[in-house]
């Protein structure tokens, strides 16, 4: 690139510096550069995400084009995500994780074969919100990937895009996959489901060994909508972590499980104050005139989170009446 082919004096002023035998010096030149938010600049972005000697430049260069979604930018990215460096490869990631654009996502798109994990991680992580339809079938695919990231960006897409053919796959995961992300993961991706077709895989996922995929569970669940859950997550109150017993209250309010009552009733004596708080709520939703003792007894309880929580469910019961 020569001085003729720029326009803009502010990066001719910056080409010495761009240059510079310290690699410092160049970093900054490139972060005034990126400030002009000029895109006669990009080039020189680009070039040193790919070229540059120094990580620490090249890992900058990644940061600096996230704001940007040119053709030439978005390759560039993808191609650092192979970068022997690791903060080049997280960086890159990272700013391919902000594209905006399904023309962005397309040219992410074929990367998520690549031959490292960790490229095809970040692809389809960067896919994920874009709910690019073409990335559907991929998605499926590398549900059978043989690294946990890969399978956890997967069951994301899937997710987000509400793919309904994806349920089976994602039972099973849900149920059997050896990563505790991957169930959790795969466990909340079932709340896309309108029936109970995924009740057995979520039954199994409330009794699983990591607490966090009961957590999901006991919250999918409560999504999902079905009154059929309701004794399951009735047991899920006696969970050993008060993190499911919190999302168990939340989702038998949702379901408006009255035969829970008696349950929910206890847990607002439970020493957890959040514990207290998603009781009450839940009773409320209950709409059943037989939680108000409980609830006026609830009234003083002494954290003020509680009291209107209580409040909160007591209006609701007596609107209902």
């Amino acid at each position: 690139m020569t001085n003729r082919e720029i326009d803009n004096p502010d990066i001719l002023e910056l080409l010495p510096r761009l240059v510079d035998d310290d690699a410092g010096v160049r970093r900054i030149a490139l972060i005034e550069l990126a400030d002009l938010e000029d895109p006669e600049g990009l080039p020189w972005l680009t070039d040193a995400l790919a070229a540059d000697d120094a990580a620490e430049v090249r890992a900058e260069a990644a940061r600096l084009l996230e704001a940007w979604e040119e053709p030439d930018v978005v390759q560039a990215l993808c191609a650092a995500l192979a970068d022997g460096a690791e903060p080049v490869r997280l960086a890159a990631a990272q700013s391919l994780s902000e594209l905006k654009s399904l023309e962005a996502g397309r040219l992410i798109l074929p990367w998520v074969t690549h031959a490292d994990g960790f490229v095809r991680a970040s692809a389809l992580r960067a896919l994920r919100e874009l709910r690019l339809e073409e990335a559907a079938g991929p998605a499926l695919l590398a549900l059978d990937d043989g690294e946990a990231p890969v399978r956890r960006e997967a069951v994301g897409i899937l997710g987000w895009l509400k793919h309904e053919a994806a349920l089976p796959a994602l039972a099973r995961l849900a149920s059997d996959d050896a990563d505790t992300e991957v169930r959790r993961a795969a466990t909340g991706a079932l709340g896309l489901a309108s029936d109970g077709e995924v009740l057995p895989a979520l039954y199994a996922a409330l009794a699983d060994s990591a607490w966090q995929v009961r957590e999901e569970a006991a919250t999918t669940l409560g999504k999902v909508g079905l009154a059929d859950a309701g004794a399951a997550l009735v047991r899920a109150l006696e969970d050993d972590y008060w993190q499911v017993r919190l999302r168990a209250a939340r989702a038998l309010g949702r379901l408006r499980y009255c035969e829970a009552l008696a349950e929910l009733s206890v847990l607002l004596g439970h020493g957890i104050a959040n514990l207290r708080k998603e009781a009450a709520l839940a009773l409320g939703e209950l709409g059943d005139a037989a939680a108000l003792p409980a609830l006026r007894q609830a009234e003083v309880d002494g954290d003020p989170e509680v009291r209107k929580a209580v409040r909160i469910a007591l209006a609701q019961l007596q609107g209902a009446a």
